[in-house]
């Protein structure tokens, strides 16, 4: 797992996010999770595609849940910190509908780049953000903040990357508005190492309530 530099996350690798047992122990779907197809990528260098106008930022704070009605999420957040290697920890795996937030970082739908990441699978089977990967430009990502708002963000992209070919400033960099990340396991699969990359999500306010 890369590492954090200042206050840049460090990318959450394959193996934090998902491994994939429980399609070893013969998984109800017997498959690995969707990913995004190429239609679903960011033109360009850019992930930014004009669906939807930005909102005006938020002043920060902590977020409570998150919803993504197009793909049935609506889980708690929980805060992330970094484990003693200096790595974005993840939620606990053993909690399939939990997702978490780097709390050391910017909160969702305040200036800056807010990550968002959760479990595509555990031993049980699929995990909060198992579906992610089906997730289309466009579509809403709503987060319940502390101080009573809602946050509600438009996807411009949705990209897999192998995990050694991660682009950190892209994913991770700063925001001149305020933006997503949402970020799980995907890329092909091997029984021997799990996951082989990481599914993530770009999107930027386009509301509040």
């Amino acid at each position: 797992m890369r590492r954090v530099k200042d206050t840049a996350i460090a990318a959450v690798t394959a193996v934090a996010l998902g491994s994939g047992a429980w399609l070893l122990l013969g998984g109800a779907r017997g498959e690995a999770p969707p990913q995004p197809s190429a239609a679903q990528a960011a033109t360009g260098q850019s992930t930014r595609t004009d669906r939807g106008a930005a909102a005006p930022a938020l002043p920060p704070s902590p977020p409570d849940r998150v919803r993504i009605p197009a793909i049935g999420v609506d889980a708690p957040l929980t805060g992330l910190g970094l484990t003693e290697t200096g790595s974005l920890d993840v939620p606990p795996a053993g909690k399939k509908n939990l997702a978490g937030w780097y709390e050391a970082g910017t909160t969702p739908g305040e200036k800056g780049t807010a990550i968002v990441a959760g479990h595509v699978d555990n031993a049980q089977g699929p995990a909060v953000f198992y579906d992610l990967g089906a997730l289309r430009k466009g579509a809403e990502i709503e987060v319940d903040r502390r101080d009573g708002g809602t946050a509600v963000f438009t996807v411009d992209a949705v990209e897999a990357y192998a995990a050694d070919a991660f682009p950190d400033e892209k994913v991770y960099g700063p925001a001149d508005r305020p933006e997503l990340r949402v970020i799980t396991c995907g890329g092909p699969y091997s029984r021997s190492t799990g996951y082989q990359g990481n599914v993530v999500v770009f999107a930027h306010l386009t509301g509040s309530r």
